[in-house]
This record gives structure tokens, sequence and C-alpha cells, in this order.
């Protein structure tokens, strides 16, 4: 078979879109939303990068090994079609281009990136509930909503 031939339609519609990858302030962290369109239940990998004086710095990663100056300070959260970077104690030292890279095991579309640049003065503080969320883990967070949703399901019957 050659392999310069297109794949099939089928195959290329597997492909993981990033939809939008957005930043905040969470606190003294900054947190990279990277969303996606699902369009296939392959494991997905993921990595989270930084440019800055025109170097490439990786920040967390499960496509290659991340530098120990962010290791420390990063961790990532994942939930349907979306990927969280949280990066703690940001500081004008961590303003660049910050890069989102996904990619879905046997997926021959190629990885997906997509860019946004932070600064730190025009960052805008996260929505939401953010402060329960950095001083809650998500386990107990999701503990103490599972009540809640089944009260819910209880007054919908």
């Amino acid at each position: 078979s050659n392999p310069c031939l297109p794949l099939p339609v089928l195959q290329a519609a597997h492909c993981q879109m990033i939809k939008d990858l957005s930043a905040c302030l969470l606190g003294q962290s900054l947190r990279v939303d990277c969303r996606y369109e699902n369009k296939t239940s392959n494991p997905l990998t993921y990595e989270f990068s930084i440019t800055k004086d025109n170097r490439k710095h990786v920040i967390h990663s499960t496509i290659s090994v991340s530098e120990n100056v962010y290791r420390s300070r990063a961790n990532v959260t994942m939930h349907k079609n979306l990927v969280c970077l949280y990066l703690q104690s940001f500081s004008t030292s961590d303003e660049g281009v910050y890069m989102c890279e996904l990619k879905a095991t046997n997926d021959y579309t190629g990885n997906q990136i997509k860019n946004i640049t932070v600064i730190k003065d025009k960052l805008e503080k996260c929505a939401g509930f953010s402060l329960l969320i950095q001083n809650t883990s998500w386990l107990l967070l999701l503990l103490l909503s599972l009540p809640l949703l089944q009260a819910v399901d209880f007054v919908s019957l």
C-alpha cells in the first residue's frame, strides 16, 4: 500500500480538535484550559509547554519529559473535553507563549496544537467557585457534590 495516499475520511474523523485555549488567574496560580472536541474514545496524551526567549520549556506532559523547574509547581487535571494545567506561584517570569498539544493514541491525524500568550497584568481571575477548588482537593469536591446530585435527581422525580 502507498503510504502517501490520503487516509480514508473515516480515519480523519477521529481527529482530536482543540477548540479553545484560555488562561486565567486562580489565586497565586495560573490556570490554562485546553478545551477539545472528543471524537475518539482512545486515551489522550497531552503536553503543556511555554516558549520564552525563543526556547521551548515543557511544563507538564505525558508525551515528553517536563523540566524540573516547572514539574514541582505544575499539575494537570483531565475532564470530559477539557485538560487543565495549574501552575503554582505564577509570576512575571512565567510570562510567555503557552502551548497545549493533544494527541490521541493510534490517531494518525497528527498532534493538535494551540497557543496563547500569557501576560500577568492582562490575565483575568478565573470564574466560578475557584477559591473552593483551590483549598479543596478534587476528590473531596466530588464527594461533596454527590449528595447534591442525588438530591436533585430525587426532586426531579
